[in-house]
């Protein structure tokens, strides 16, 4: 997988099925990327140049509050926001779904999430499913609901696990 670069990747035939997540892709991630909002990478065909996912990184605090009771965390009493990374969009194109990329995308993220923790202190990567589906996906892979809603997690030490 590599960094976004409009002008090397097919952005404008992707599709994964959610409007919102395509135009992500062809307007937004550009401009995020420039602003250093987050980053996003993609997974590209080199042969056909068609754009099989994407998925999008950037740095998190989270509500100590909201974090669930199963993940311990060793943070002092006073720190209201805890770091994380913020795993914000993750699509794969219609025509790759059911192949088992979703899969090694999200690997690929909580992979590079977990090394940037080693050196940017994180505890977790922090996700909003966009709908039911995305939230049984992540959940398969023991991402936990946070206390405060919708959003999910995955700490560090689990994702350690999963890497090894």
């Amino acid at each position: 997988m590599e960094i976004l670069d409009k002008k090397k990747h097919a952005i404008e035939k992707f599709n994964c099925g959610n409007e919102a997540l395509n135009r992500y892709l062809t307007v937004q991630a550009g401009q995020d990327m420039r602003k250093k909002l987050s980053v996003c990478f993609v997974l590209n065909d080199d042969y056909t140049r068609d754009l099989i996912g994407y998925y999008t990184l950037s740095s998190f605090a989270i509500n100590a509050d909201a974090i669930p009771n199963t993940i311990k965390v060793s943070a002092p009493r006073n720190y209201s926001k805890i770091p994380a990374t913020l795993l914000g969009r993750l699509a794969i194109d219609l025509k790759f779904q059911g192949k088992g990329l979703g899969e090694f995308v999200l690997m690929n993220a909580l992979e590079r999430a977990h090394d940037a923790s080693l050196k940017i202190g994180s505890l977790a990567v922090i996700v909003d499913p966009i709908d039911k589906a995305a939230e049984d996906f992540y959940s398969q892979y023991g991402f936990v609901k946070c206390k405060d809603g919708h959003q999910m997690m995955l700490a560090m030490k689990t994702i350690a696990t999963l890497l090894n």
